[in-house]
């Protein structure tokens, strides 16, 4: 018989030279001493995953550990905060990077990383959305906070069809913008466009120029790749216009000029999706479930088991990943 205190998490140990994932048992004991004790039911793949799985050390510190930036399921024990039985969605702060994360059937964390189940959500559906659709929220806020509207022109998403890119496509077009979907996936044209993309249009449009404007293409953006591709991009928005710059697939280092700012008056808006109070990840997240809900993006997620990460987490450092994946404990 299985001990209670047992739990299956998938691990990654440094072996070899390299880092290796596979599937252990655990114990719940050896979780953190936090707040509240959570039986995770779904967690959601994203790039930091990635990276954790890989071994860079800039995610994750010391090995073996148990990477899942995000996680839902149903609280089981809890000091303060959150009650037992009640469902609720754990993202950023520190899970999965140096504490624990939803990767394991079980975490313990501090009660204020907990967000309450939005009414008539379960955990499978949140992690549809999950810190990606959080981030794509974001994204969005800030440019409607910046005063982007739907009759200014195109709105660009850059890396499109990627976990933030697909979520971000949806809400701007639901909300009325014209959106042209950057992607070097040719396969994924027609779900993009399927999504509300009024156009998809390649990586060529963000190729190096050693111009340091061109003409204004677009009027507002979510840029989820970052490095080089984001100093292109700068160069094309329209006077006035904002850049929600969330990524960095593409490189951690721009190289531009001032001339995109101090001419044309653009707006570089950095994102955050980790460390933001509760309080307003707690706003997107009841937006994600109401007026902002992506039916799209819902359908075509794709659903694996923990045996399934470490060739899903590959695809994603090898840029061959699409869209939205769901870890499900129960598979």
């Amino acid at each position: 018989m299985t001990s209670p205190d047992l739990y299956t998490a998938w691990r990654v140990h440094e072996k070899n030279g390299g880092y290796e994932g596979a599937e252990e048992a655990c114990s719940i004991s050896d979780l953190p001493e936090n707040d509240v004790l959570i039986r995770v039911t779904h967690s959601s793949l994203n790039y930091k995953d990635a990276l954790s799985a890989s071994g860079n050390k800039g995610v994750t510190r010391s090995y073996p550990h148990t990477p899942g930036i995000d996680a839902a399921g149903e609280v089981v024990e809890s000091r303060r905060g959150p009650a037992a039985g009640e469902q609720v969605i754990v993202t950023g702060y520190d899970l999965g990077m140096n504490t624990p994360g939803g990767f394991g059937q079980y975490i313990r964390v501090p009660a204020d990383w907990c967000v309450p189940m939005p009414p008539g959500w379960d955990a499978g559906k949140a992690m549809v959305y999950g810190t990606a659709g959080l981030t794509a929220g974001l994204c969005v806020e800030k440019l409607l906070k910046m005063g982007a509207a739907a009759g200014q022109g195109r709105a660009v998403v850059t890396g499109a069809s990627g976990s933030v890119g697909s979520v971000a496509v949806e809400i701007l077009s639901k909300i009325g913008f014209e959106v042209a979907a950057v992607s070097g996936k040719v396969d994924q044209a027609e779900p993009l466009r399927q999504l509300g993309a009024s156009e998809v249009v390649g990586r060529e449009v963000l190729e190096p120029s050693k111009k340091p404007l061109l003409k204004p293409g677009f009027a507002n953006a979510v840029d989820t790749v970052g490095g080089a591709p984001l100093a292109e991009l700068l160069k094309q928005i329209s006077p006035g216009g904002s850049v929600s710059c969330c990524g960095l697939a593409g490189g951690t280092q721009v190289e531009t000029t001032v001339l995109p700012f101090i001419l044309r008056g653009v707006n570089l808006l950095g994102v955050d999706s980790v460390e933001i109070p509760i309080a307003e990840k707690k706003g997107v997240w009841e937006k994600l479930a109401g007026q902002w809900a992506c039916p799209g993006v819902e359908k075509t997620a794709r659903v694996i088991g923990r045996r399934d990460l470490g060739d899903a987490l590959k695809a994603f450092l090898k840029a061959e990943s699409a869209g939205k994946i769901v870890l499900d404990h129960s598979l």
